[in-house]
């Protein structure tokens, strides 16, 4: 989900609005409708509807428009916060078809509590959608079965494919339990005991191959030079 303390040009909200309720806004709450004023009314309601309609519908799709005839202002609710972000900036202080400077800011909260509840229930779902979309549906599904039948109500149909919801339902074959040793010792210790016996023919092994040191035999005179003659020199 977009980051509610920036706006669509990454500019940061502030807590509260101005008090023209100009500028970028506020991250309190979602706002997705623009007032729009010093509109130059030529014509009747509808004719006037039609004209804000054509040149604010370019910036977003627009779920509900209402002009206040003989006032001058009209209300345009997108539906996207970004897109009113986009059409505030793009509008204000522009003209229509009458040559108005028109005054777009930010509409103040609207104080019916129906309205209050229906954008309640709708940012609701934007969020419950948004957090399925990174769940499993197959945990998604198990989770809505469990619902249903703690509420006692008709079990809702499974979104995940067939083949998804038999895996889960099928548990995992368990691992197969290594056979125990018959004998005293574990299987684990006679392996050990393998290993060292390696390790020492291997260690034996190197020693018989290893050749007896041996002492040089002594070559030409060298042999003689420890012995003395028996006979005295004249």
């Amino acid at each position: 989900m977009p980051d509610s303390s920036k706006d669509c040009f990454a500019r940061d909200k502030f807590a509260d609005y101005r008090d023209d309720m100009g500028g970028v806004g506020s991250f309190s709450r979602q706002n997705r409708t623009l007032y729009i004023g010093r509109i130059k009314e030529t014509g009747p309601g509808p004719e006037t509807e039609e004209i804000v309609r054509r040149h604010f519908k370019m910036w977003g799709e627009i779920v509900f428009l209402r002009v206040l005839q003989h006032r001058s202002v009209a209300f345009v609710t997108y539906a996207d916060e970004a897109n009113a972000q986009f059409a505030k900036e793009a509008m204000a202080c522009q003209s229509m078809d009458n040559d108005e400077i028109l005054n777009v800011r930010w509409a103040t909260e609207d104080p019916n509590p129906q309205s209050k509840l229906a954008e309640k229930r709708r940012l609701e779902e934007i969020g419950s959608v948004a957090i399925a979309n990174k769940l499993d549906p197959r945990m998604v599904d198990a989770v809505r079965h469990i619902r249903a039948l703690e509420d006692e109500e008709a079990v809702p149909e499974p979104t995940s494919p067939p083949e998804k919801r038999q895996k889960l339902i099928e548990p995992e074959p368990e691992p197969e339990p290594e056979p125990e040793p018959s004998g005293i010792l574990s299987a684990q210790t006679l392996e050990g005991i393998r290993y060292l016996a390696e390790v020492r023919r291997q260690q034996e092994k190197a020693l018989q191959k290893k050749p007896a040191a041996t002492r040089p035999a002594p070559t030409g005179l060298g042999g003689l030079g420890g012995y003395a003659s028996d006979e005295d020199d004249d």
